[in-house]
């Protein structure tokens, strides 16, 4: 029911465009009335039927309604009270993180009422307290943080965090002391800011880096995200001695490459550009986001038929998940104080629909567009825009014709096998190499066995018709086996076998005989119900990957954002139409062009994807950077090179 309502209210915005920078929207609960949803927002009953007719008629269950956002702030908070305890029997594959989300508690809610947790690993079998919780909302009217103010004009290279650091005051109170202030700031506007004597104003330095401070971050949290101590960030920053850390609020920080707020971090030759702490282009930029919703298809008057048909559409349910990143993303921009403009198209996943969109808009002054989600559709809409060189960036699609103006943002399956074979080669005579596959499987055994010439090789057995039978035997491997390291690559499509292998392969995995198992071609076969996950754990295992799964035990900005809008956790199309997004923007905003932004920013990174964009000598722009992951402790992890 999450889902379909995620799905709801983001048809609602694509069909309508109604969510405006001045408009919040709330889901109407049973039997809420409207005199209380117009007291908890501090608006007029008047004001929610203005943007609402349909609410006179009265309200129902699940109904999302528009509301006005005043000047007046205020907040909801949350209360948790502890009522008492359930017990857990914990299964196989369940980590913490589901467990937390099972019974609608933190993980560190957990760990506190089991300490155990601390120091040791989940376990199948092993029985845990659960707290539960009864939670009330208490509606508190916030103050204006400043009443002294003075009249102060933007400088060049002055945003609003810039401000708000010279000024000791968070971004959230800049925004409070100017309510109409633009979301970019322009040389020469005039702002309200504290009244503070000039020798109290602090000076932006370029050897140190700055950091703005997420909700609920405390000190140890900033250690491990930003790796600097309590006592260094007050010797930096003199003032937390007296007011501790608030969110919104600026810090010095020590200049290095570090994590922030969209989790950039070092490759193996480049570091990661992190393009929000570059200064941005003052002007907006124009952008746009072809998708195939196929919105003429649904039918709306009914939510059970309006469900079963995003079901059955797979383009439509692709689209939504990639459009919910797409909008999270643009909130993340607003908040760093970047305007864009973005046009939202239904491409229909037809051709013609793509010609007539194309010939009834003007496309001529776009910086740059996301999608189409076909190949066939990137290549056409490449070609008619090509004239304008406008930039067609193409989403996930694997393989596609690149003109000069086609950006791949998905890397090739070619990059995604060379990144294992060549970290395994480069480390060949250290290791006794093994090849294991199955017939299917001869395309990538060829390449394995041509870059690893010595390596021992073990082909599934066969039934008596000469087919596969997927397994084999201990021995077949076992006497293959050298004390030291061993590496193992299994190619394979199929569960079975890996489950076959995995598991003989766990059993002969000792201190002396140390085993690591590798793929070229990670499918999924590997995440199979029939393959263990702590056999995959215990063996390392090593795979390439387009993106990198987000740590769930580390709090991510654009993840609780999403849960928060949502009330679900994002999937992985979700945070590709995130981090595509953020990344299009801000190489936009901190380059000439998307062009040139692939020599300004040679590698970003944000939640689960990265970009290393290289051209063609002949044609367009693709995607040379992908991760090398592996099983570590029941968790996948990048490693390191």
């Amino acid at each position: 029911m999450k889902k379909f309502l995620v799905v709801f209210v983001l048809l609602v915005f694509i069909g309508n465009h109604v969510f405006a920078q001045n408009y919040s929207t709330h889901k109407v609960k049973q039997n809420e009335k409207i005199e209380d949803i117009a007291k908890q927002y501090l608006v007029s009953v008047y004001d929610i039927y203005a943007l609402n007719p349909d609410a006179k008629n009265g309200l129902k269950p699940n109904m999302v309604l528009i509301i006005p956002k005043t000047q007046v702030q205020a907040e909801i908070t949350t209360v948790k009270q502890l009522t008492g305890y359930k017990q857990h029997r914990v299964k196989r594959k369940e980590t913490l993180y589901s467990i937390s989300k099972m019974y609608n508690v933190t993980t560190d809610e957990l760990k506190k009422e089991n300490t155990f947790l601390y120091s040791e690993p989940l376990r199948k079998g092993t029985k845990i307290r659960i707290p539960v919780y009864k939670t009330k909302q208490v509606l508190e009217e916030v103050n204006q943080p400043l009443e002294v103010a003075k009249d102060y004009v933007v400088l060049p290279k002055e945003g609003k965090w810039r401000v708000a650091y010279k000024f000791g005051i968070t971004i959230e109170e800049l925004e409070a002391l100017n309510p109409e202030m633009s979301e970019v700031l322009k040389v020469g506007d005039t702002i309200k800011v504290p009244n503070i004597d000039r020798v109290s104003e602090k000076v932006v330095e370029d050897k140190y880096d700055y950091y703005e401070v997420q909700p609920k971050e405390g000190f140890y949290r900033l250690k491990v995200k930003l790796g600097v101590t309590q006592d260094e960030l007050e010797t930096l920053n003199p003032e937390l001695k007296e007011s501790g850390l608030k969110v919104g609020m600026v810090l010095k920080v020590p200049k290095k490459v570090d994590d922030d707020v969209i989790g950039m971090i070092s490759d193996q030759t480049l570091v990661a550009s992190d393009l929000t702490k570059r200064p941005f282009a003052p002007d907006q930029k124009h952008i746009a986001v072809m998708l195939p919703f196929r919105l003429k298809g649904v039918n709306f008057d009914s939510i059970s038929g309006t469900m079963r048909h995003i079901q059955k559409d797979n383009y439509l349910n692709f689209s939504l998940e990639f459009h919910s990143g797409v909008l999270i993303a643009l909130d993340s921009l607003k908040k760093l104080g970047v305007h864009v403009k973005v046009d939202v198209y239904d491409t229909e996943n037809k051709t013609s629909t793509i010609s007539d969109v194309l010939r009834n808009h003007n496309f001529e002054e776009l910086d740059a567009i996301i999608g189409p989600l076909t190949q066939s559709d990137v290549e056409f809409t490449a070609q008619q825009l090509g004239q304008y060189n406008i930039p067609v960036v193409s989403p996930i699609t694997k393989h596609v014709n690149i003109t000069n103006n086609t950006f791949q943002s998905r890397p090739s399956e070619a990059l995604l096998q060379s990144k294992v074979i060549n970290y395994f080669k480069q480390r060949d005579s250290l290791t006794n190499t093994i090849l294991v596959f199955d017939s299917k499987s001869m395309a990538s055994s060829t390449k394995l066995t041509s870059a690893f010439p010595l390596a021992a090789k073990v082909q599934s057995r066969k039934d008596k018709k000469g087919n596969d039978s997927h397994y084999i035997l201990v021995d077949d491997i076992a006497k293959l086996l050298k004390p030291g390291k061993n590496v193992v690559f299994l190619e394979t499509e199929s569960e079975v076998f890996v489950s076959n292998i995995t598991s003989i392969l766990n059993s002969l995995n000792t201190e002396e005989t140390q085993i690591i198992l590798a793929t070229s071609n990670m499918n999924a076969a590997f995440e199979g119900n029939e393959v263990s996950n702590h056999h995959l754990s215990n063996l390392h295992f090593h795979y390439a990957s387009v993106s990198k799964s987000f740590d769930q035990d580390v709090e991510n900005g654009f993840i609780k954002r999403y849960e928060k809008e949502y009330g679900i956790t994002p999937n992985k199309i979700a945070v590709r139409g995130f981090d595509v997004t953020m990344d299009v923007v801000l190489r936009l905003v901190t380059s000439t062009d998307l062009y040139a932004s692939a020599n300004d920013a040679p590698l970003t990174e944000y939640v689960e994807n990265k970009f290393a964009y290289k051209k063609k000598d002949l044609g367009g722009f693709y995607n040379d950077t992908v991760y090398l992951l592996q099983y570590e402790e029941l968790k996948i992890v990048e490693v390191k090179e």
